[in-house]
């Protein structure tokens, strides 16, 4: 995927200013706090809103001056954080809608998405006795049947309760296996975006504050999104062996450091991402022998921020890769950490995100 933007739009409390480019990821994030300009933007792109500026996507221009695609020639789908599914059809009812008006043949077929959302004995009722995450599950399958070329999600999982969004998250993470349609997805909650993300997009008053692939993004230290209480860096290893006594499982970090988790059900050999919080990283200058802690692995020192807050943000390289820790500045000077110090990174919470793209 490809998309180039040119946006300009002035309004009297608000406006966008963007000048950018989104590149081949199959699953890319739009995150910024409530008001940043995320819904605008994707209302833009898909020809809802009406502002100056220049958009193509993969080379098809669907917006420049004097020229403007409608949005039912964008090839688009559209999934809302309120459903919109059709109240006077049945579930069945509504996918065949959208699979009797898909843009091409290549698309998945209804018992495939059935399948796959787990739709089966949803189909003869009506949506209006859908729960939330039901309905969530319905229009995602329909957004697919549509068979579009982009697919855009707008916080889909905004309004649903933990064990709805849960359920959904499921379902978005396969979509990388079972879809090979792009998705710009926006969201404010940076532990949804990053389960799912390839690349991310940070919009901060209507303008692009950084934007890369998510892993690259996760560990840079002097990025404002690393200092909110939720910061946290993103790392990749392969699960080696799960063991049933303690209901663990153990990853491999560049073929040699373990680390382990919550036993999981994933194949040994995976490629995994893992997300470890800048709060849950301490320090210490030897390994701890008798320490509770079960992840600890040796690190080196790559950056300190400067700051004279009471806490500062540490990034650390692991075997080619970064993590983050948020310590006090007084143990920072306790510990004598320079750049290029080795130490140990004693983690006590990780979780497994998903397979990695």
């Amino acid at each position: 995927m490809s998309l180039v933007i040119a946006l300009t739009l002035n309004r009297k409390h608000f406006s966008l200013a963007l000048d950018t480019e989104l590149p081949g990821a199959q699953f890319s994030a739009i995150y910024g706090h409530s008001g940043a300009g995320k819904t605008t933007l994707l209302r833009w792109i898909a020809g809802l809103e009406h502002a100056p500026g220049s958009l193509s996507f993969n080379g098809q221009h669907w917006q420049a001056p004097g020229l403007f695609v409608p949005t039912q020639d964008r090839q688009i789908a559209y999934v809302f954080q309120d459903a919109r599914l059709f109240p006077h059809l049945t579930v069945r009812g509504n996918l065949e809608y959208a699979y009797h008006r898909r843009f091409n043949e290549h698309g998945p077929s209804i018992a495939e998405v059935v399948r796959w959302f787990e739709l089966e004995p949803l189909l003869a009722g009506a949506t209006d006795n859908l729960s939330g995450g039901e309905r969530q599950r319905v229009a995602l399958a329909r957004a697919l049947l549509s068979s579009p070329q982009l697919i855009l999600m707008d916080e889909p999982l905004g309004s649903l309760d933990p064990q709805g969004k849960a359920r959904i998250m499921q379902h978005l993470e396969q979509l990388h296996r079972l879809s090979a349609t792009p998705v710009i997805y926006v969201s404010h909650d940076i532990e949804e975006v990053s389960r799912l993300a390839d690349h991310l997009l940070i919009l901060e008053a209507g303008r692009v504050s950084a934007q890369g692939p998510l892993i690259e993004l996760s560990s840079r230290h002097n990025l404002r999104l690393n200092h909110e209480e939720q910061a946290a860096a993103i790392i990749e290893a392969r699960i080696e062996r799960h063991d049933s006594h303690y209901q663990l499982t153990e990853l491999q970090i560049d073929g040699s450091l373990p680390l382990f988790i919550s036993r999981s059900d994933g194949k040994c050999g995976a490629l995994v991402r893992v997300r470890i919080p800048a709060r849950d990283v301490s320090l210490s200058l030897s390994p701890a022998a008798d320490s509770s802690i079960l992840n600890i692995l040796p690190a080196t020192v790559d950056a300190i921020e400067e700051s004279s807050d009471a806490r500062a943000l540490i990034r650390l390289q692991v075997a080619g890769q970064f993590l983050l820790a948020r310590l006090t500045r007084k143990s920072i000077d306790r510990l004598q950490l320079t750049t290029g110090k080795p130490v140990y990174a004693q983690i006590k919470s990780v979780a497994l995100l998903s397979a990695a793209q």
